[in-house]
């Protein structure tokens, strides 16, 4: 018997629900410039970041990660696959739809732990399929150091959640549970799962001298993910030896900003690897996002750096985007747009250009509004030039997502067996 995991069904999904994230960062920039009294900003935003994070780069990881088990042939029972992204994507409208209402409460909790499970389980799952694949790549690698730090990341979820429906004040251990979640999400997951995707096909593309580099940056961001997280904590007063760890880990940003140039260099020298032109800028902008965030990862070991990144809300919002969008969301609609065949030059170039735009002036007035604690002469009407960036941003997601959902049915030949 023959079943299909449709791939461009929970890509269109997981892009339906980026542009749900989109229209919520509309609506909280509308109630920061005019009145919307029905609207919770605070209750709206822990909504709004919630589900993107499961919804949209969850959702779209997931769905890549089993098409990889897919393009290898393996045969395993791909409906546990269908049922656990149902009930991420239930999870993630729960999260939605009551964390926008109540804040953290009881039913907002509810919707997190089942999603935490849903996380789990992928894991386990995923997990042990992939010891079954027989393709000899380091991709497995970075698909399994995703996954260990995807289930590490949780752990800070589970705290701000405990902190937060018991009223429990404590802003050092709030702010460093929230910084624990993002950054094995942001630094972890994400990031990892993109490289093993990234990596696993540009060997199928035949450039297997990528393997060495890939391994070696593997190696020093799997060292490094950990110590690095106390950077976003130097605020607090750490012992001397984490503070060293910290310093020590920044530094090493470098190494993997060189393996991650030289890899770069072995992709654009090799010649007969021909992205399609909107893929091409895509991941040229992600490439850029992600170099930046390395330099800024290596700066924050400056103290006073540090302590101006992490005291002014704009430079933070930035940050997190410059992650989330600029590398994470961008990768997905360069991947999409190049090796799902069905997909291949769907991602308009119009709508890519609109939303990069959009993304690329938000980063940059955010930037400006920071600085204004540094007597920069500040931005006139920063918040109304903010609201049109969205606005921008979610214009053109519209507009990618519509041509990703008019491209024709899944590939052909793609359909596993239930073993």
């Amino acid at each position: 018997m023959k079943t299909s995991f449709v791939t461009k069904k929970w890509i269109e999904v997981a892009l339906i629900n980026f542009c749900v994230v989109a229209l919520a960062g509309v609506t909280m920039r509308y109630k920061i410039n005019f009145s919307l009294p029905a609207v919770n900003q605070k209750y709206l935003m822990y909504g709004h970041s919630n589900f993107a994070f499961v919804g949209w780069v969850s959702l779209a990881l997931m769905t890549l990660m089993v098409r990889y088990l897919i393009r290898n042939k393996l045969e395993t029972n791909y409906k546990k696959y269908r049922i656990l992204l149902i009930m991420e994507t239930i999870s993630a409208y729960g999260m939605l739809v009551f964390f926008s209402i109540q804040g953290y409460d009881f039913l907002s909790n509810v919707f997190t732990i089942l999603a935490i499970l849903v996380s789990y389980m992928f894991i386990y799952y995923y997990w042990k399929d992939l010891n079954k694949v027989q393709e000899n790549s380091y991709a497995k690698l970075w698909f399994k150091g995703g996954l260990v730090l995807w289930a590490i990341s949780s752990l800070g979820a589970i705290l701000l959640a405990y902190l937060l429906a018991n009223n429990i004040r404590i802003q050092d251990l709030y702010f460093a549970g929230m910084y624990f979640f993002l950054h094995f999400q942001y630094n972890g997951w994400f990031l990892f799962v993109c490289f093993g995707i990234f990596f696993a096909y540009l060997e199928r593309l035949g450039l297997t001298q990528v393997r060495p580099p890939s391994y070696s940056l593997f190696l020093i961001m799997i060292i490094t993910v950990l110590p690095a997280f106390f950077l976003s904590i130097l605020w607090l007063k750490l012992p001397a030896f984490l503070y060293w760890t910290a310093n020590i880990s920044g530094v090493l940003q470098l190494v993997v900003l060189i393996y991650f140039i030289k890899i770069l260099s072995m992709v654009v020298r090799s010649g007969h690897i021909k992205f399609h032109k909107s893929t091409n800028w895509l991941w040229t902008m992600a490439s850029i996002a992600f170099i930046l965030k390395i330099i800024l990862q290596l700066l924050s070991i400056i103290p006073s750096l540090s302590a101006f990144a992490f005291g002014y809300r704009p430079i933070i919002i930035g940050y997190l985007h410059l992650s989330f969008v600029g590398i994470i969301s961008l990768f997905i609609f360069g991947y999409i747009n190049e090796f799902i065949h069905r997909f291949r030059g769907r991602v308009s170039g119009a709508g890519a250009l609109i939303f990069v735009s959009g993304f690329i002036f938000q980063e940059l007035i955010l930037l400006f509004q920071g600085l204004e604690a540094m007597n920069v002469q500040p931005v006139k009407s920063a918040n109304i030039l903010l609201f049109w960036c969205v606005i921008l941003q979610a214009a053109g997601l519209l507009w990618i997502t519509r041509g990703i959902m008019m491209a024709k049915d899944e590939e052909v030949g793609m359909t596993p067996k239930i073993s």
